[in-house]
């Protein structure tokens, strides 16, 4: 299943992506894409309805975030080799664990802010990993078990912040609308083997990001497990695992966005995000 959210920023509905290309709307169905409905058993009811009873959603709707409820926007950091040897950092032993802030969280296709002052923001196309039930010190042979689905994620990043000016990662990962996902939720039973998935980033129609989840260092089972010895997964959290190579911060010279371009990507079966960079107005 392809499961959504649609509608205006923070009143989003639930819906699906029917066979057809039509989105369906779930609100009758369940409250939100979140808690339970997020559970085996939640995904099994969702997918035993018949979708032509659902009411359809106009098409060309805003797409929100394709989960609600989240606690934990977790994101490994150098997780692809190809991208560790771009930026001349060594092979991490263990993942490199950071969070994103809640309110980072944004649309698949809505404007990204390019900060006050800043002049180093980049882009990061990346699988991210949706928790359906709690996890905790989970084994790798479990993590499985406790996955919803996957969807796309631009780990936007401001490199100067992240990197130059002291303290942890998050100060240049947390801003708003630093971290768009979806479109949408697709249910893991769609993805047969999420470490063999090719992913993709163009800005204004160049290609700079053309990679595959088969050079990640830590695979999904992994970083699930791993993620969850420090820090209980709820359903609705986030776990995106990082990026391959092509970032701006690895070109040379670096290149970074600025106002008025235009971001495309996506990650195979998992669909497609489009975004418009826009100035801070405050």
């Amino acid at each position: 299943m392809k499961l959504l959210r649609y509608g205006p920023d923070g009143a989003e509905k639930p819906g699906l992506l029917d066979a057809s290309g039509t989105i369906r709307d779930l609100s009758g169905v369940i409250p939100d894409l979140a808690g339970a409905a997020l559970s085996p058993e939640g995904l099994a009811k969702l997918a035993g309805l018949d979708t032509a009873t659902l009411p359809e959603v106009a098409a060309g709707t805003r797409l929100g975030p394709p989960v609600a409820g989240m606690k934990n926007f977790v994101c490994i950091g150098l997780n692809y080799a190809d991208h560790a040897a771009e930026t001349g950092a060594p092979i991490p032993k263990e993942p490199i664990i950071f969070l994103k802030s809640l309110g980072a969280l944004s649309g698949p296709d809505d404007d990204v802010v390019i900060p006050k002052g800043s002049v180093k923001t980049d882009w990061e196309v990346e699988l991210a990993i949706i928790i359906g039930t709690k996890a905790k010190n989970v084994s790798e042979a479990q993590a499985l078990d406790h996955v919803a689905g996957y969807a796309v994620c631009n780990d936007v990043s401001e490199r100067e912040w992240q990197i130059e000016r002291g303290g942890t990662w998050d100060k240049g990962k947390g801003c708003d609308t630093f971290g768009p996902l979806g479109p949408w939720l697709v249910t893991k039973d769609e993805v047969p083997d999420p470490q063999n998935l090719g992913l993709w980033l163009e800005v204004d129609g160049k290609r700079y990001q053309d990679g595959s989840t088969r050079t990640m260092i830590f695979g999904v089972q992994k970083v699930v497990s791993y993620v969850s010895q420090f820090i209980t997964l709820h359903p609705g959290d986030v776990i995106s695992t990082g990026t391959p190579p092509g970032v701006g911060l690895g070109l040379k010279p670096p290149t970074f966005l600025k106002a008025g371009q235009t971001i495309r990507l996506g990650i195979e079966g998992l669909g497609e995000q489009t975004q418009r960079t826009v100035a801070s107005e405050g």
